[in-house]
């Protein structure tokens, strides 16, 4: 059993990995948007998976088939083709709206999880669940409203990127029972690779040198957030440190302001908010404080 000390040190540690994967999640938004000037989503979403897919060759080389070796191929396959799918939309979000908006989608898919969870996987879903599951709705519309109105193409790509990519989560969740996490990525990442290559196909051309740096810099520096992000949550409980990730949106909306002089507007302020709320009920101790306090 750890002590106090011991830990309170993994704690501080878990909460920094946390920020710093955030803080590269919110850096890989910025070289997205930059690339999105001149280059197709199509392509952009297929260097983000090849480039991914380079970090696994030397696993591969060390532990040769064992690595690969699995029974839950088609849970794989699955799971590539929601989160591929919600990826296009996210990255799509990422070109067309405020970067800190966009940041809220890719932050939001926990809100749906509860209710995919218990539709697929059978779990249990609590008052509370279906409670926060609700207030976060509310938040994400708040914050999807572009200027033109609420119900739009882009509020709807975002929203179905947030559930899908949630229904991602769900299948992960499913596949960590038989297969260890470096197995899952690897699996998006080749899936990934060659499913988006097929319309990356037609839009082929030769790119610039700012252009293939800008799409190399962004598959690198998510695939460097996940493994930030997959140590912090070896080193502390999800519930304790989980909301460190949403300090992404503040790094998004700061670099929004700097590069493209993004303001928020007072609408996403207010489902900001209202998602951070949504999203901390999720954790079942604050779950248990709040209802107990109000009844």
């Amino acid at each position: 059993m750890q002590n106090p000390a011991t830990k309170d040190i993994s704690l501080a540690k878990a909460l920094m990995c946390l920020m710093t994967s955030a803080f590269l999640f919110s850096i890989m938004g910025v070289c997205i948007r930059f690339a999105s000037h001149t280059v197709d989503n199509a392509t952009i979403v297929f260097f983000r998976n090849a480039v991914g897919l380079f970090i696994f060759i030397p696993m591969l080389f060390k532990q040769g088939l064992n690595f690969v070796k699995t029974e839950k191929l088609w849970m794989h396959t699955w799971r590539s083709l929601v989160g591929l799918t919600a990826m296009y939309g996210f990255f799509y979000a990422i070109a067309n709206l405020k970067l800190s908006n966009a940041m809220v989608f890719s932050y939001s898919s926990p809100i749906f999880i509860p209710l995919i969870a218990w539709l697929f996987l059978k779990e249990k879903v609590t008052k509370s669940m279906i409670f926060a599951a609700v207030i976060g709705l509310i938040g994400v519309l708040f914050v999807a409203k572009p200027d033109q109105g609420m119900f739009n193409a882009l509020s709807f790509i975002g929203l179905g990127a947030c559930f899908l990519s949630a229904m991602a989560f769900v299948t992960v969740r499913a596949l960590t029972n038989t297969e260890p996490p470096e197995r899952i990525v690897f699996y998006f990442c080749i899936f990934g690779t060659i499913i988006s290559s097929v319309p990356m196909f037609w839009h082929w051309r030769a790119f610039t040198w700012n252009e293939l740096a800008l799409l190399v810099a962004a598959g690198l520096l998510a695939n460097t957030s996940q493994l930030f992000m997959s140590y912090a949550y070896s080193l502390a409980p999800a519930g304790q440190i989980g909301p460190m990730n949403y300090i992404a949106i503040v790094f998004a909306g700061i670099w929004g302001f700097i590069f493209w002089h993004e303001l928020p507007d007072t609408s996403s302020l207010i489902g900001i908010a209202i998602i951070i709320f949504a999203i901390l009920l999720c954790n079942p101790r604050i779950q248990k404080r709040f209802f107990s306090a109000s009844t």
